[in-house]
């Protein structure tokens, strides 16, 4: 059998490859880029010279690998057009909008850019805002739950006035400081869609008879399944859904390729009045996971970032010398790089209740030989720590990440011999209060190669206090379920995704507020639901943390939500609801070397940098070949 590493070398020693990566590049653009477009009467304007670049031209195709259809939802992440949305010093500060007021933290004025349209040339106005508001979140077929628990405070909406044609305003009876965060976010909280094209796949604006034949032609059951998938944005499937993006997708899947357009009404400039994006399309050309490093090292793709890690670097760097392209190192933002997640929800009610006790927790995570995985893994090249935030961030504190994170298998052992795990099976496996061996099944989807090593050094560590640690891999979706449904005792995924966050920034990672929260999944489900599924926490710690989040959202000045910041970070931390191993490591990025504008270091994560996004992809330009 060919290893992982042999295949790459094969791979990488063809020159068909580059060949037809060559005769892409070169392609000539699509018609749909000779459409006339036009900007809003006052564009955003960036400043490339501040920001350490220049400006660049327009025209190009760069080439990007994807492991599958479903990873087109990454262009509206990395293009990063938001009515409100972070800079890379990670303050906000107005994109789609032209302007923002905020009252208290609880009135909140929109400004529209007077003359922006979207991608089809429809005009953008408050009817797109009213649209949301009255016709997607009021319409019990389309929301049964009502208003989205994301614009909530104390479960109560939020008044919607229109003030003009340009002009919208939300108003809450008490502080929302989340509000604008999740603007900004990687999947951001939708308050604005494109009403003229939605409104033919609408009840309420379209006869019974058209209604039913469209659901045919789209293989839906009814209108509200039909405008829910018409609608999608963070999948980009519908080629005709119009949108802000600075590329628009032009391929209806299912598709080997996907080809995505610069959107003519785009609404930045550089600082010399050129629209932006300067590249003309972006292919997204699907293929085998497994090979993708390969095909990245032998110049098929122009710009990733996914489905390579830092085990493919040595590899990449050295296809610098023979192809053109150029491999960085960025930093993860994560909370930490693997985590293993103990499922407090779990169906298993002798391990529930144990993984409920701190002392077992505190136990498994001081078991662990940090600085061995370190080495072997990561080359040493990464930080030991527990799940926590990264120095980056105005909030880190040594304490947090140093909590219980020390290898220290004397006082593991002591900690379950404290919780009455004694060591009476065949090789001094502790025995369960119901009898059975100690036995710890760690799930997994199976999607990172050194996962594997990862947990098979752990089995080490865990043995020698008495725990036998076994894996088992499962497609993500399905993992996913085993969890939510309490079949997993214990999962494996990355921390904390938001590493570097600032007190205004909403701390509900540390707390149980949704259901892809797997040491937890049950009670977050819970609050994400409003009450309405799941159940909720019934651990004190727990309970203080949803407290304290609530509490947060009241807050109405910036020091009393940073001190709720710390509170939550110290009781998250010492409490090891989860096990973090290291963070900041480093994440290869490679570009084609006549790729021009992005940065040679970066922070590399989903929140709050949309891993591309705030660094602007839009001003990215190429070089003319020599």
């Amino acid at each position: 059998m060919i290893n992982r590493r042999t295949l790459l070398g094969l791979l990488a020693s063809t020159t068909l490859s580059v060949r037809i990566a060559a005769a892409s590049s070169k392609s000539s653009p699509a018609a749909a880029l000779d459409t006339p477009g036009g900007l809003p009467d006052k564009p955003r304007r960036v400043d490339l010279a501040a920001m350490g670049r220049m400006p660049g031209k327009r025209g190009g195709t760069i080439r990007m690998l994807i492991g599958g259809q479903r990873d087109i939802r990454l262009m509206p992440i990395y293009g990063y057009a938001r009515l409100i949305g972070y800079d890379e010093a990670l303050n906000l500060q107005p994109d789609i909008l032209e302007s923002f007021e905020t009252t208290e933290d609880r009135i909140f004025t929109f400004r529209i850019r007077q003359g922006h349209c979207w991608s089809d040339g429809s005009e953008f106005t408050t009817e797109d805002f009213r649209f949301c508001w009255e016709d997607i979140y009021n319409n019990r077929e389309l929301h049964r739950g009502g208003i989205p628990t994301d614009l909530r405070v104390d479960d109560r909406a939020p008044v919607f006035e229109i003030l003009d044609k340009w002009t919208v305003r939300y108003s809450w009876h008490a502080p929302n400081p989340d509000f604008l965060a999740q603007l900004a976010a990687p999947s951001p909280l939708k308050l604005a869609m494109p009403a003229a094209y939605l409104k033919q796949f609408h009840a309420r604006y379209q006869d019974p008879e058209t209604l039913a034949k469209l659901c045919k032609k789209y293989r839906v059951e009814n209108w509200s399944d039909l405008q829910l998938k018409m609608s999608r944005t963070n999948r980009p499937e519908n080629p005709d859904l119009p949108t802000h993006d600075p590329w628009r997708n032009t391929t209806e899947p299912p598709a080997s390729q996907f080809v995505f357009v610069r959107n003519p009404y785009f609404h930045r400039v550089d600082e010399n009045g050129t629209q932006l994006p300067y590249i003309d399309r972006v292919l997204l050309n699907s293929s085998s996971a497994d090979i993708i490093a390969a095909k990245a090292g032998a110049g098929e793709s122009d710009l990733q970032l996914m489905n390579i890690d830092f085990a493919d670097y040595t590899f990449l760097k050295s296809a610098e010398d023979r192809f053109p392209i150029k491999v960085n190192l960025w930093k993860r933002t994560q909370g930490s790089r693997i985590a293993l997640l103990p499922n407090l929800n779990c169906n298993d009610e002798v391990w529930r209740l144990l993984l409920r006790d701190v002392r077992v927790r505190r136990a498994l995570s001081l078991a662990i030989d940090r600085t061995e995985i370190n080495k072997a893994v990561f080359y040493g090249l990464a930080h030991e720590s527990a799940n926590s935030i990264l120095p980056e961030s105005p909030l880190f504190k040594p304490e947090y990440a140093r909590a219980w994170a020390a290898y220290d298998p004397e006082e593991a052992n002591r900690l379950l011999d404290e919780a009455g795990l004694p060591r009476t099976h065949p090789h001094g496996i502790r025995s369960l209060p119901d009898g059975r061996p100690a036995t710890i099944i760690v799930e997994n989807a199976g999607e990172n190669n050194f996962e594997s090593d990862v947990l098979e050094l752990i089995a080490d560590h865990w043995r020698e206090i008495g725990i036998k640690l076994f894996s088992h891999s499962s497609q993500r979706d399905l993992f996913r379920k085993r969890v939510i449904g309490g079949e997993a005792i214990m999962s494996v995924f990355q921390g904390l995704d938001n590493g570097v966050p600032t007190a205004d920034m909403p701390p509900r990672e540390l707390a149980p507020t949704a259901d892809d929260q797997l040491q937890w999944p049950v009670w977050g489900l819970h609050y994400l639901s409003g009450g309405s599924d799941g159940h909720p926490p019934d651990m004190p710690e727990a309970i203080e943390l949803v407290d304290l989040m609530r509490a947060w959202r009241r807050a109405s000045t910036f020091a009393e939500r940073e001190a709720i910041w710390h509170r939550m970070l110290q009781r998250f931390t010492d409490q090891v609801f989860t096990i973090g191993i290291v963070n900041a490591a480093l994440q290869p990025v490679v570009r084609s070397s006549r790729l021009r504008n992005m940065p040679d270091k970066g922070l590399f994560g989903f929140d709050p940098t949309s891993y591309l996004g705030v660094y602007l992809p839009d001003t990215f330009w190429l070089e003319e070949e020599v």
